[in-house]
């Protein structure tokens, strides 16, 4: 009777109302079939079966057919003693027994050989003209010369009228006189040809070993002084490598060498250690042979891995298995089962160009990956 009494009045009305409106303001708004409390979450899309995962401990999981893909490759690893390597900065110089270089005896004018000029590349053999240098002379020394040859030539016209002369007498005059002039006219032809070929002769620029021409400065009519160098010529195959080490003592403990060349590690035939220093450091000579070599250039800077007789123990992996960790830490990563690789912080020192060193980290009878580690860095 109260609820009925106070919807009879006006003031009664508003407040059952306000009291209504309270109760959830979500039904003044909702409608029929707009009701979102009972909605479904929608599903994820499922996972491909052959996507690699990254699990909450690190390790990835890649099915098998994905490790085919990607040419994923290990290889068993075992600790053993090998060679302690030491890396030096080393640059590409070259040999001096096959190689050379091609300079100007004289101040002169360049022209070009018989088959042109040669450019850089180009194959030459030993005792081919590359060009020839006309020398550059004054006009008093060109006048000095020609009356030089004036009076050679008198001389000779001189010394042929008197071996006539006495040619003539063979009967009165001694033999020894004919034969004294004869000499005096020979000299003097030889004299006047001597200078008449230093007139109008050419210096020719000879190659003095076969190889390639690896510098070339020369361009037709260019002059050039003297002892200025023209060509370079080396042998691609044959270079050497001069390394620089800070410790002295490195030069008698040289055991091996190498250089890293298009990925692969090439060896080096250690010659010799200088016997003073050049920028605080110990020159170490070693000598390179073979095709890979084609590809470096003379003054190149290369690494050098000097292997020394002391040893250290450890397990050899190729250098594209070492990565860097989150925290920028050597790591690489090892096969726990067929389908599942785990990373392994480890330690390593420089082996030669190719291998590293682990020293630790690693235990004998692990398999690493060797081919397509950074693959497996990148899953997420």
């Amino acid at each position: 009777m109260n609820i009925l009494h106070r919807l009879r009045t006006p003031s009664g009305a508003w407040t059952v109302c306000l009291a209504l409106l309270s109760l959830s303001p979500t039904m003044a708004h909702a409608g029929p079939g707009h009701d979102h409390d009972h909605e479904e979450p929608s599903a994820a899309p499922a996972a491909h079966p052959l996507a690699p995962r990254r699990q909450a401990d690190g390790s990835v999981v890649v099915p098998q057919p994905t490790q085919g893909s990607w040419g994923l490759r290990t290889a068993q690893v075992n600790q053993a003693p090998h060679a302690r390597a030491h890396t030096l900065p080393g640059t590409v110089v070259m040999d001096p027994n096959a190689g050379g270089v091609v300079q100007a005896m004289q101040a002169g004018r360049l022209e070009p050989g018989p088959q042109g000029l040669p450019t850089l590349g180009q194959a030459v053999r030993r005792g081919q003209v590359l060009a020839y240098v006309r020398p550059s002379q004054g006009a008093l020394e060109r006048s000095n010369q020609r009356a030089q040859l004036a009076q050679l030539q008198a001389s000779r016209a001189l010394a042929a009228q008197q071996l006539n002369r006495l040619q003539a007498l063979s009967d009165t005059v001694p033999a020894k006189e004919i034969d004294a002039a004869r000499l005096t006219l020979q000299s003097l032809d030889a004299q006047t040809q001597a200078l008449r070929q230093g007139l109008h002769e050419r210096e020719a620029l000879i190659a003095p070993v076969s190889g390639v021409v690896a510098a070339s400065r020369a361009v037709a009519g260019q002059v050039v002084d003297a002892r200025e160098r023209v060509f370079e010529i080396v042998n691609p195959a044959r270079l050497r490598i001069e390394a620089l080490a800070h410790d002295p003592a490195l030069g008698g403990q040289v055991a091996g060498a190498s250089i890293a060349v298009g990925g692969q590690a090439v060896p080096l035939r250690f010659i010799g250690a200088g016997r003073s220093l050049r920028d605080q450091a110990l020159p170490l000579l070693f000598a390179a042979e073979g095709p890979a070599l084609s590809a470096l250039a003379v003054g190149q800077p290369v690494t050098v891995w000097v292997q020394s007789n002391q040893r250290a123990v450890g397990y050899r992996v190729p250098s594209a298995a070492l990565l860097k960790s989150a925290t920028n830490q050597p790591m690489v990563w090892v096969q726990v089962s067929a389908e599942r690789f785990e990373p392994r912080l480890v330690m390593s020192q420089a082996l030669d160009g190719a291998h590293v060193l682990v020293t630790s980290g690693l235990r004998d009878g692990e398999r690493v990956v060797i081919h397509a580690a950074n693959l497996l860095q990148q899953t997420r």
